[in-house]
């Protein structure tokens, strides 16, 4: 992992085109600001792994539905 060190109104760039902003720290946060094209997702980690943990459930009772499908179609 990269550790970096910036002030208010520092900035990095990963790549050509995301740069990341520090806009204001305070005793228990830091903001941040991120330009990035529309094309690239940014999400907070919890939010990412809440929708990581969505589409898992979702693919899960799809395959159940399918071999449901299956069992009903092909009964002897």
């Amino acid at each position: 992992m990269l550790v970096l060190t910036r002030k208010v109104g520092e900035s990095l760039v990963i790549g050509d085109d995301i740069e990341i902003k520090i806009v204001d720290v305070n005793q228990k946060s830091v903001k941040i600001g991120i330009e990035a094209p529309k094309s690239i997702s940014v999400y907070r980690k919890e939010i990412y792994e809440a929708i990581k943990q969505e589409n898992i459930e979702a693919t899960a009772q799809e395959n159940i539905v399918s071999l449901l499908d299956y069992i009903k179609k092909n009964k002897p």
